[in-house]
């Protein structure tokens, strides 16, 4: 790690950046990220895009063997000038989760601020109830709780070819490690070059047609062209569960209410 001069970080996995992270990481000049590869709401380095402060990301694998005491020194030598820590109140660190919030104050001998649990409206917000939430389809509570609207990014990917000829032209993506909405169709936007658009988006198997799992986002009133590379698409409401239809004209027919419901959120 380069040398710097931060004199205050703030220390977790903060997977999603949602309300409970923002209290800590409001407080300090840098972001110490615990990076454990696997089924994130913001994975890896997109947890920066949603950060001002710089983000040092520590990979599990390669610090889970340190002890409490070996962990604290990594971060004195990592931030020579380092004042200040602040962490969450279930915080835990060091081999086999040894060390606690009490420990971290008895071996780190500047100031370590611990930030009480946050709540919205009764709720505890956590990663794990985002997540089971994201997983539900309930995603005016999942942007509640992060502060933020629940973004994915994909992969701009060949489809069946059935959309612009039969149904209405899709983006189909393909987007990894990320925790994903359950199926269904949302309301949403969609990135194209520097613009949000308004859009439709399905997620889940495509019972009607050929069985295999999509995700496919239409941009409303928009003739985007053929587009290559990532897509940002952001969840704003969830509109209807998956279901098989009689045909592709009813499926359109389907589509084409969705599209109206969409307009009127």
């Amino acid at each position: 790690m380069y040398k710097n001069n931060i004199k205050s970080i703030a220390i977790g996995s903060f997977d999603g950046i949602h309300i409970g992270h923002k209290a800590l990481i409001s407080q300090v000049e840098a972001v110490v990220i615990i990076e454990r590869n696997g089924g994130y709401l913001t994975p890896g380095y997109k947890r920066s895009f949603f950060v001002e402060q710089p983000c040092f990301f520590y990979h599990f694998e390669h610090i889970k063997a340190l002890r409490a005491k070996e962990f604290v020194a990594k971060l004195k030598t990592d931030f020579p000038e380092l004042e200040k820590i602040v962490v969450g109140y279930d915080f835990s660190f060091g081999y086999k989760k040894e060390g606690c919030t009490q420990m971290l104050q008895e071996l780190f001998d500047g100031e370590v601020c611990i930030i009480e649990e946050v709540k919205s409206e009764d709720i505890s917000v956590h990663s794990r109830i985002i997540k089971s939430e994201v997983l539900n389809g309930d995603i005016a509570l999942v942007n509640q709780l992060l502060g933020r609207v629940y973004a994915i990014d994909g992969q701009v990917v060949s489809g069946q070819g059935l959309g612009k000829e039969k149904l209405v032209a899709t983006l189909n993506l393909n987007a990894r490690d990320y925790t994903l909405p359950k199926d269904g169709v949302y309301v949403t936007k969609t990135k194209v070059g520097d613009k949000w658009l308004k859009s439709v988006s399905f997620i889940g198997f495509r019972v009607t047609t050929d069985g295999s799992f999509a995700i496919e986002t239409h941009v409303i009133d928009r003739d985007i062209g053929v587009l290559k590379g990532k897509v940002w698409v952001e969840f704003v409401a969830f509109i209807r569960e998956n279901r098989k239809f009689d045909g592709l004209e009813a499926l359109k027919k389907q589509i084409n209410l969705d599209i109206i419901h969409a307009k009127t959120i």
